[in-house]
């Protein structure tokens, strides 16, 4: 007779497959597929609602000051999402958390389209705000391929990977989608992210079932936070870093190019926050913590120099890749440290996502005074 201490919880995702079918390190090939997609197709989404947001919110804030609130916004809601996320994964599985966080992205694209529409800056506020949870419940996918087969880092780095697929396909949908609604700037863009997070639904929602056999994957235990705090900390420059500069490279780019430059300039960015995992997939011994982490950190700042010295389209492309790239190598390295001594507790990994969104948000305010 099953005890109530391991018995299953309403809406729990069970496997009811033969034992060692799943989770007991046999690669689950169609997870890690569907996983990958879902992520590529969210990232997507990300790109074309960051390469909107700051010239949106310049064009529709009351005031200058207010230009960049939409843009953190956006990374107040990931923050914000980051802690329910994990608790989600935890208590009703892969699936329902990650279609939870497709659908009010879905929502926030409708609502962003109809905020540029309607020319109102609240609104406008409001879907970049639950655009962001959507992004916030997406950043989980990296942790959910960590223990989704039995590859070590491989599954990681092929999730994360494939998000370069965004970089290379949205500034065609973007052009594509600008020139359907041509009488409304961004809108179509907009409703073009809304899309994308559809299509990641659809990809969480066809997830397999996979048994929640190890009770200490996302345990409420804070256990080990000490060993959390170092790559919780460089994280969290990381992404403040990111955040600042790519706040600011849209609106510092259309003072000397066209707008389409901007949205060229947010996905070689993008190309660059993912493309180096592609390439360590291919010898993934080489990801080890410490060293992707310092090699990041050091490009951002050489990224952040570049930034500072640009003064044409080309030289602010070449600074987001850097800062692409750093930011790449230090989410790749902290995400391994996080885990290298088991899968941490789901409060430890809200905390460490939401401390790194914290980052995020002090970055987009920050952008305003960069641009």
């Amino acid at each position: 007779m099953t005890s109530l201490a391991v018995a299953p919880r309403a809406g729990q995702l069970e496997c009811i497959c033969e034992p060692g079918t799943l989770g007991d390190g046999t690669i689950d090939r169609r997870g890690t597929a569907l996983l990958a997609a879902g992520f590529a197709f969210s990232v997507l989404a990300q790109v074309l609602t960051l390469g909107i947001l700051p010239l949106a919110g310049l064009s529709l804030a009351p005031t200058r000051g207010l230009a960049t609130l939409p843009y953190a916004a956006f990374y107040v809601g990931a923050a914000l999402a980051s802690l329910p996320a994990a608790l989600l994964l935890d208590s009703f599985g892969r699936r329902a958390a990650f279609a939870s966080g497709g659908s009010l992205g879905a929502a926030g694209g409708l609502v962003l389209a109809w905020a540029l529409v309607s020319m109102h800056f609240g609104a406008l506020v409001l879907g970049a705000f639950w655009l962001g949870i959507a992004g916030g419940f997406s950043l989980f996918y990296r942790h959910a391929a960590v223990p989704v087969s039995g590859r070590g880092a491989g599954a990681l780095l092929l999730v994360f990977g494939a998000a370069t697929l965004a970089s290379l396909t949205a500034p065609t949908l973007a052009s594509i989608a600008e020139t359907l609604a041509s009488h409304q700037v961004f809108v179509g863009t907009a409703t073009a992210a809304a899309l994308a997070h559809i299509v990641s639904l659809a990809m969480t929602a066809s997830l397999p079932y996979r048994r929640l056999h190890e009770r200490g994957i996302a345990g409420s235990s804070l256990k080990g936070w000490r060993s959390a705090l170092l790559p919780t900390g460089i994280g969290t420059l990381g992404w403040f870093a990111m955040t600042a500069l790519m706040g600011a490279t849209p609106i510092a780019v259309i003072g000397c190019a066209p707008s389409e430059a901007a949205f060229g300039a947010v996905a070689w960015h993008v190309m660059a926050m993912y493309a180096p995992s592609l390439a360590l997939a291919v010898i993934p011994q080489a990801a080890r913590p410490i060293p992707l982490s310092a090699t990041g950190i050091l490009l951002l700042i050489v990224g952040a120099a570049c930034f500072a010295l640009s003064g044409t389209a080309g030289a602010f492309a070449a600074s987001a890749v850097l800062v692409g790239a750093g930011w790449s190598l230090v989410m790749l390295g902290t995400t391994l440290w996080i885990h290298r001594n088991g899968q941490a507790s789901r409060w430890i990994l809200g905390l460490h996502d939401a401390a790194l969104l914290g980052g995020a948000i002090l970055g987009a305010l920050a952008a305003g005074s960069l641009a």
